[in-house]
């Protein structure tokens, strides 16, 4: 009997884990994982409905399931006297959260007041919404502001060709338009922090997704004006703040001193990643780190030109900074070995 009831919870666990990626389809999904009938899996959907776990709607053919929301909360905070984003966390924002692990409650300190201090900062904006959902298995925190938008105001900062720059500049780290204040390390490791992390400005979508693992996306998108900030967290993760920190050392520091680059985020479009140009974009204040991981996931090919720049001219320059590549396919591979048998001993 005992070993029946924990069959139950396990299956009932596995749909929760999985309906917000699957709210159409987890049905099957289960029935394939647990080989049991249609029927049996619906007679464990039916009692998620009805403990409240989950929510259904739609007709038989359209059906799906969502997890239903323990707290909908939201609020606008005004930027004009320049807000302390602690007083919001500590008044505001922490006692929605409820009860959570306490490395969980952490991240979300460390993410929250990164992405409002940016907002009062940064945005020029008038003001913030703020919108928290939490559900049994995930919270998820938005920031909107009415500013400037993030990558329009790096743009201008750095006199770059335009937004989709910004980011690629955005994902190495240590960037920020007002040194004197700001480190430029708050976006990069709440970013790596989340399970899922967007920024959304102007027509540019820049994200980072934990379980797929350095995933930045580049898109177009409607949003035109301020900024907006998503962050979401699985209630019960193991991760924390110093797990994060620490990969990003190298050797006995602690220092940001190791990063890693999208190589795809220099490419604009469908343009191939050929030239001298390039390649120096794509290194453009890498040389601040010890070490520099060049992620060439989704990176069909590259030419000599940019090889040559990155590996040989690059690294000739700079022989202090270690260059390592990672997830080049064979083409990539082959130009990276021919630049590297160019450079002498």
């Amino acid at each position: 009997m005992v070993g029946i009831r924990k069959r139950g919870e396990d299956i009932r666990q596995f749909i929760l884990d999985n309906v917000e990626n699957h709210p159409r389809d987890i049905a099957r999904l289960a029935v394939k994982t647990f080989d049991i009938t249609r029927q049996a899996i619906n007679k464990h959907m039916q009692r998620l409905v009805e403990q409240g776990a989950l929510i259904v709607s739609g007709s038989t053919k359209n059906r799906h399931y969502l997890l239903h929301p323990l707290l909908q909360w939201e609020t606008i905070i005004s930027l004009e006297n320049k807000p302390a984003e602690d007083g919001i966390w500590r008044n505001d924002i922490e006692p929605k959260l409820g009860k959570l692990p306490d490395n969980v409650r952490d991240i979300w300190h460390y993410g929250f007041t990164e992405m409002m201090n940016n907002a009062i900062d940064h945005s020029e904006g008038k003001q913030v919404s703020i919108n928290l959902t939490k559900t049994a298995m995930a919270t998820e925190l938005v920031l909107f502001d009415n500013g400037v938008g993030i990558f329009r105001k790096i743009q201008n900062a750095l006199g770059l060709d335009d937004e989709r720059h910004a980011v690629l500049e955005l994902s190495k780290g240590k960037l920020t338009t007002d040194p004197a204040r700001h480190t430029g390390e708050g976006i990069f490791f709440s970013s790596r922090m989340f399970d899922d992390f967007r920024i959304l400005s102007g027509n540019v979508f820049f994200s980072h997704t934990h379980a797929q693992d350095e995933d930045w996306i580049l898109e177009n998108q409607k949003f035109q004006t301020g900024t907006g900030v998503f962050m979401k967290l699985k209630n019960n993760t193991a991760r924390t703040v110093k797990k994060v920190f620490d990969e990003f050392t190298t050797g006995d520091e602690y220092g940001f001193t190791k990063t890693v680059v999208p190589v795809k985020l220099a490419q604009y479009g469908n343009e191939q990643l050929m030239s001298r140009s390039q390649a120096k974009r794509l290194m453009a204040r890498v040389d601040r780190f010890k070490m520099v991981i060049l992620d060439f996931d989704n990176v069909e090919a590259i030419g000599q030109a940019f090889a040559d720049e990155v590996f040989r001219v690059f690294a000739a320059q700079h022989p202090n900074l270690e260059i390592v590549p990672m997830r080049a396919n064979k083409n990539v591979q082959q130009m990276i070995q021919r630049a590297l048998s160019n450079t002498p001993e």
